[in-house]
């Protein structure tokens, strides 16, 4: 075998792993904010430690994506040993915080918890969706290149038909992340006609479709190992993107952006009736001639063409979940009401995922099937969940420390003092020093040139290096390097106030 067609091997034909195992990963990027988070007012309030932007992306780093980056390679065995010594670390931080605290030092803490439920919050932007899909971009950016050392656990792959694979969440999630923020909710109603709408995102797709061609251009120049049955010959990701955003802007022509969940509802259960009722999932599989044909652009493209009706359906469940969180909320309880209710969502949809691939189909990211969407839903709601638990666990420990201030996190707007100057004050000063620099914001706001640049250097390493043969420890010191280089660089781009938008 040649070179590329053992790479394509050491990537092909797997079947995942188990979904509570993925479920326990989605929990620890929550889990690592909220230490960052609580390191942070440590190292600020207690220890009166001044740092640098350098020192703060050096923080965020070891906090943020190097726990990731173990958890998926060499302690990927441990990973709920993993998550439980960070609870453990957060939980050591948050009682000194609570022992150190320079407000209400002599209440109970039930009068804290009485006084911190009545506090209101301020942000600019809805920090949790902006953590979900930071995560989502480093994992996304930590697997791709992963996936070709033997240090990467072949479980938490791609998947080839069936099975529920940790890669397989980072692109429904990529999809259902960016549904949240897409520029309909943004502006909550739509303007004009239905016609203007749907050049607008016709005019909005253009950097994508050239990114999906050179993407192509490149991969078949080159002749770069591929993943066939993935896409198809000649699709990938962005044109996946390009078909979701299209049809999504048609559908909101016709239907209310708060009846999205119905409309995800109404296209799964199609699809899925026509996948068993009809030979679509059987020309899936095998193509028009029933042997696996790749003559024609149907044929060659079948797996990313048919499965993109799936992502429409991830896609519009995006919406439905960011229309409820951007939903405007003041109080502290009020997002509690909101954690506990994707939870419960995320729950029954857990519970209905596991009787639908018993009754009627196994997890299938090559098909985007009823049971795939489901599952990305129900995880993603989770990870939500998981996350404006830890935001309200780290906005508590702001609450102890005066002038506490975390980048990237709500802002409480209600000084623990009763005056109300004072309070007016800490606001002002808060948005003074909210400025500071942040990894989770750089990310933000420049995912696609993140994404972009974590393909071209996962591109240069494997032409440059035998990925199949490399030892552990240099697979992971690579990983390190690739990882860290790629987010110095996105951070730099903040520092100078850069950022690239497509819509």
């Amino acid at each position: 075998m040649s070179q590329k067609q053992m790479k394509e091997a050491f990537i092909s034909n797997l079947n995942g792993t188990s979904v509570l195992e993925i479920t326990q990963g989605l929990c620890l990027p929550a889990f690592c904010i909220l230490c960052r988070g609580l390191l942070i007012i440590s190292l600020q309030h207690l220890w009166s430690f001044s740092y640098t932007w350098r020192t703060q992306f050096f923080i965020d780093f070891v906090v943020l994506v190097v726990p990731l980056m173990i958890a998926l390679t060499i302690l990927s065995s441990f990973v709920f040993l993993e998550l439980l010594i960070i609870i453990i670390c957060g939980a050591g931080l948050l009682y000194q915080i609570y022992q150190k605290r320079t407000c209400y030092a002599r209440l109970p803490v039930q009068k804290i918890l009485e006084k911190f439920l009545q506090v209101s919050l301020e942000s600019e932007y809805n920090p949790t969706i902006s953590c979900y899909r930071v995560s989502n971009s480093v994992f996304v950016a930590i697997a791709i290149l992963a996936v070709d050392f033997p240090l990467f656990p072949r479980r938490f792959a791609k998947t080839e038909l069936y099975g529920t694979g940790a890669m397989d969440f980072g692109v429904g999630g990529l999809v259902f992340g960016s549904a949240m923020v897409c520029p309909e909710i943004r502006r909550k109603y739509m303007e004009g006609s239905g016609f203007y709408h749907l050049l607008k995102s016709l005019y909005s797709v253009w950097p994508l479709i050239i990114l999906g061609v050179g993407r192509l251009v490149a991969i078949k120049s080159i002749d770069y190992q591929e993943h066939l049955t993935e896409y198809g010959v000649h699709w990938n990701f962005f044109f996946t993107v390009i078909f979701v955003k299209l049809v999504t802007t048609m559908l909101f022509i016709v239907f209310p952006l708060n009846k999205s969940w119905i409309v995800a509802i109404s296209i799964t259960v199609l699809y899925q009736l026509t996948l068993d009722l009809t030979p679509l999932k059987r020309l899936i599989l095998y193509g028009t001639d029933g042997s696996g044909t790749r003559v024609g652009l149907l044929n060659a493209n079948r797996e990313g063409i048919i499965s993109t009706l799936g992502y429409v359906a991830i896609h519009m469940a995006g919406v439905q979940t960011g229309l409820y969180v951007f939903r405007n909320r003041t109080h502290i309880k009020d997002w509690i009401k909101v954690a506990c209710c994707l939870l419960l969502v995320s729950i029954s949809l857990f519970i209905s995922l596991y009787m639908v691939q018993v009754k009627v189909e196994a997890v299938s990211r090559r098909m985007a099937n009823l049971a795939f969407c489901m599952w990305i839903v129900a995880s993603s709601l989770i990870f939500l969940s998981c996350l404006l638990l830890t935001d309200i666990i780290l906005s508590f420990a702001k609450f102890l420390i005066k002038g506490a201030l975390v980048p990237c996190s709500w802002k409480l707007i209600q000084s623990p003092s009763s005056n109300k100057k004072h309070s007016e004050l800490l606001v002002l000063k808060a948005e003074r020093k909210e400025s500071s620099p942040c990894l989770i914001t750089a990310l933000n706001r420049n995912q696609l040139i993140f994404f972009l640049l974590s393909n071209v250097t996962t591109g240069l390493i494997n032409l440059m290096i035998d990925t199949l043969h490399s030892s552990t420890l240099w697979a992971f010191f690579l990983l390190y390097i690739y990882m860290f280089t790629n987010c110095l660089i996105i951070y730099v781009l903040y520092l100078q106030g850069k950022t690239v938008k497509l819509w």
